[in-house]
């Protein structure tokens, strides 16, 4: 075979692979066309995708959440306007038994201590919470100290410090007590846990009172010998001074209420005597709350 046959040949062959080729391509675009066309998750780009979601999905999706219902019991007492026509407390009386913090071996302190503490009070409510109050007031507080076969000189005129001298085997006093008396602001912060019923309601009071001593006085009755017989029997003496005595006074006090009645307690946060008059004493006080009005 020539060389000019040879080179007709393959130009053939050639022009042959090139349509073949060219018919393949065209049939299997034209055939992934016409599938894609039919799936619904790849649409052409001129058709906009068709919104399969319902209308009730849609108004679920856009539809404003129902409120939070409020908890049982909940009360907003913010709201609450407490009756001033009601019980706030506005008298107190409190019984107490006393004794001394930092009293010697000297002292020979026995019998029944007590106070008698009388107030009255005036509560402010919380705006944001009826529940808690401050309430102030003014009243007077007194304590009662008993002391056995010994005196308490509150009014020497030469000792520098007050003197508890010991009369055990002479002359003494059956009865003997010094008592002291103050006038009185006590301070409170009140927490009420039903304030729209405070004569049954749980109290509770956390606070101070601020005092002067009004007076400071010995009171001795019965005379009686060593032996304890009757010297004097329808006899009383007393001595007032408060030479020795701190004439301020801060006690910080808890009261704890259910109605009516409770339970306090308080003691001296400064000293009871001068520092120059004798040792560090602290009275404290602690016993029956009767509150009301």
């Amino acid at each position: 075979m020539s060389t000019g046959t040879m080179i007709s040949t393959t130009s053939d062959f050639m022009k042959k692979f090139v349509f073949t080729a060219l018919v393949i391509f065209a049939t299997t675009a034209a055939a992934f066309a016409q599938k894609r066309s039919r799936n619904p998750n790849n649409p052409t780009p001129n058709t906009p995708a068709q919104d399969t979601t319902s209308a009730l999905t849609k108004a679920m999706r856009n539809a404003t959440p129902p409120p939070k219902p409020a908890k049982p019991g909940k009360k907003d007492w913010s709201k609450v306007v407490v009756d001033k026509r009601k019980s706030q407390d506005h008298f107190m009386v409190e019984l107490g038994y006393d004794n001394w913090i930092g009293s010697t071996d000297s002292m020979n302190i026995k019998g029944f201590n007590h106070s008698e503490n009388f107030y009255f009070m005036y509560a402010w409510p919380f705006k944001s919470d009826a529940r808690l109050s401050v309430a102030a007031g003014v009243g007077i507080g007194s304590s009662n100290i008993y002391f056995e076969n010994q005196e308490v000189i509150v009014a020497s005129q030469t000792n520098q410090t007050l003197a508890f001298p010991d009369e055990t085997g002479g002359n003494h006093f059956k009865r003997y007590k010094l008592c002291t008396t103050y006038l009185e602001f006590p301070v409170e912060l009140r927490f009420a846990m039903d304030p729209e019923h405070m004569d049954h309601s749980w109290k509770f009071a956390f606070g101070a009172k601020v005092g002067l001593m009004l007076s400071a006085y010995t009171k001795g009755t019965t005379l009686v010998s060593g032996a304890n017989q009757i010297i004097i029997g329808n006899y009383s003496e007393k001595e007032s001074s408060k030479q020795f005595f701190s004439i301020p006074e801060f006690t910080p006090t808890i009261r704890v209420s259910k109605g009516v009645i409770g339970l306090f307690i308080q003691i001296h946060a400064n000293p009871l005597l001068k520092a120059s008059a004798g040792p560090t004493i602290f009275p404290v006080s602690g016993g029956i709350v009767l509150s009301g009005l």
